[in-house]
């Protein structure tokens, strides 16, 4: 199976595809069928639907691996019939009926929450939807820790925003309950407390979960250990 699977990354808030660049080369240079599609930041519901179409369009079976936003959009869009296993990166995992703001809610906050910034954005019905988005003076320490300091300016002023429904949309799927799952814990995590990422991935059941000692950008700090997770799922898989 593991040479047929199509590995499909996707990415989370405040951040793009290129945010799995580091592993993407490693898994391409190792010979993987590897697809980094975007996700809209919009909804929960509708990234999840956009994402799960991706998949179906797909010949064959697919691996989803999904960092921090990216975790509760492939719970959702993880339940296409092609997908055949979920690794969740520094990641949120939902259970059916939980928003991102409910889980996050039961734990100590990081230091996300209060370095986000709020903009009002034009939608088709006229009313106005919000974006919410890291301070860019920030987010070199709260999102790109580790990163060198250049390099995370880069993303400060070129992240992708997240809708600010996202975070109270509840799940209307959670894929990890029919398909197996693995997980990456960033112990260093100042974007996403790392409690909720251990909760989750216990909550459910995931095969196996690794520590790493990183920040919440692990892709992109430890991408030989990441590109080690996905590669081991799809060992196992087959």
């Amino acid at each position: 199976m593991s040479s047929a699977t199509t590995i499909v990354l996707v990415h989370g808030a405040f951040a793009d595809a290129a945010s799995w660049a580091p592993v993407t080369e490693r898994l391409l240079a190792e010979g993987y069928r590897v697809l980094a599609p975007p996700v809209y930041n919009r909804s929960l519901s509708e990234d999840a639907a956009y994402i799960k179409s991706f998949v179906e369009q797909i010949d064959g079976p697919v691996l989803l691996a999904g960092h921090s936003y990216g975790g509760a959009v492939i719970t959702v869009a993880g339940v296409a019939d092609n997908v055949v296993g979920l690794v969740f990166v520094s990641g949120y995992v939902l259970e059916v009926g939980e928003s991102l703001g409910q889980l996050q809610g039961g734990f100590p906050d990081s230091d996300l929450p209060a370095n986000l910034v709020y903009a009002p954005y034009p939608v088709r019905d006229g009313e106005p939807g919000t974006d919410v988005s890291v301070d860019i003076a920030a987010f070199p320490q709260v999102f790109a820790a580790g990163l060198d300091k250049a390099r995370a300016q880069v993303l400060a002023v070129s992240q992708r925003p997240l809708s600010a429904i996202a975070f109270g949309e509840p799940a209307t799927a959670a894929a990890w309950q029919t398909k197996p799952g693995w997980g990456i814990v960033s112990s260093a995590d100042h974007t996403i407390n790392p409690e909720v990422e251990r909760f989750g991935y216990q909550r459910a059941g995931l095969r196996s979960v690794v520590e790493i000692d990183a920040p919440h950008l692990v892709m992109q700090t430890h991408p030989a250990e990441v590109a080690a997770v996905i590669t081991g799922a799809l060992a196992e898989l087959a």
